[in-house]
């Protein structure tokens, strides 16, 4: 029986040792003949391993290149919307009254008259807040014809000029040495004579670093160009020249 029960053993020990030497050694082989183990946690997740960051999952999705955004103080800006500026309340901004003198600046050169004048480039600004500019052609009168025909003429800086729908005009001719830094329209901002709205204007242009002449409310070439550069930076018509829309964006009106 012992016999027996030993040579039983022993042919259940040699079927067995197939499996359970497979079951220490049994991988499945990659297509390179590597072979490939099997994660403990596969299958619990959706397909693909990556890794979660803490603060993942917080963001809304955009991605607009380091924007920035201030409620407390009102502004905000991006990099990547509206061409790169930055955009701000603007703040009302109160009307002085600068002591100016009635001279004309010898540093600025005197305009000429010219009969069939037109403002280089007016064609193209659109809206009837620019129509002065396109309809503006200078006219020479005396005097006489000045007076009988507008019942509002100032004399500021060495010239006269007239008033005419909420805009001031030079009055070509109304004086014989009349002396004018610029031939066109100029906004009458609040009723202010053309001298006051132009010093004005420059006192709000020195603020913001565009301006760092004089104020002398003379609308010369130094004043017309930093004009230009301001309404360059916010997407206005390059008047170079005293329009509502500028004085607006300015804070004035």
């Amino acid at each position: 029986m012992r016999i027996l029960f030993v040579l039983i053993c022993s042919i259940a020990l040699v079927c067995l040792a197939p499996d359970v030497q497979a079951g220490k050694t049994k991988e499945k082989k990659s297509a390179h003949g590597g072979a490939v183990s099997k994660p403990s946690n596969q299958g619990k997740g959706k397909g693909a391993e990556w890794t979660k960051s803490k603060g993942a999952g917080k963001s809304k999705g955009h991605n607009w290149n380091n924007a920035t955004y201030s409620k407390k103080g009102k502004t905000w800006s991006n990099a990547n919307y509206a061409g790169g500026q930055t955009y701000k309340y603007k703040t009302k901004v109160k009307t002085k009254h600068y002591d100016l003198s009635y001279k004309y600046n010898p540093k600025i050169q005197n305009v000429k008259f010219e009969k069939n004048y037109h403002i280089n480039g007016s064609q193209y600004w659109k809206g009837e807040r620019y129509a002065a500019f396109r309809s503006y052609r200078p006219e020479w009168h005396d005097q006489g014809w000045w007076r009988n025909h507008y019942n509002r003429i100032v004399f500021t800086s060495g010239g006269w000029y007239y008033w005419n729908a909420g805009w001031w005009y030079p009055a070509w001719g109304y004086a014989p040495n009349s002396y004018y830094a610029y031939n066109g329209p100029i906004y009458a901002h609040n009723s202010l004579p053309p001298d006051q709205v132009t010093a004005n204007v420059q006192g709000a242009l020195q603020q913001q670093g565009y301006y760092r002449g004089e104020v002398d409310g003379q609308l010369g070439p130094l004043t017309r160009a930093a004009l230009a550069n301001y309404q360059r930076d916010h997407d206005l018509y390059t008047t170079s020249a005293i329009d509502r829309p500028t004085l607006e964006s300015l804070g004035m009106t």
